[in-house]
């Protein structure tokens, strides 16, 4: 699947494994870890691939966080991600990363 970067923060962290800005700074193994699911994420041709692995814990939000998905990176930090649907599809080809959050905070 295609995957995009909402926030500048988060294609740093792929990319550099470090954001330019103090406000997101992870530890280097978080970094490592989103770093892996995201590249999974890459490699399945939908997200619906995702539900094979259950140690992600796919997932639709609700609540104030309606319309997203997310994926865990570990038991602390998820990723929260958009999907988006392409010529009507039910399965979505392209996700758009909008988050790396801790979520007990």
């Amino acid at each position: 699947m295609i995957v995009t970067f909402e926030q500048d923060y988060l294609k740093e962290l792929y990319e550099d494994g470090q954001a330019k800005d103090k406000k997101h700074r992870f530890q280097p193994q978080i970094v490592k870890k989103y770093t892996r699911v995201v590249d999974l994420m890459m490699e399945l041709p939908n997200v619906m691939d995702l539900m094979r692995y259950v140690g992600l814990h796919y997932e639709h939000l609700h609540g104030d966080k309606e319309g997203l998905s997310s994926v865990r990176v570990n038991d602390q930090y998820r990723i929260e991600f958009r999907e988006i649907l392409q010529d009507d599809k039910l399965i979505a080809e392209m996700v758009s990363l909008t988050e790396l959050s801790n979520h007990y905070k």
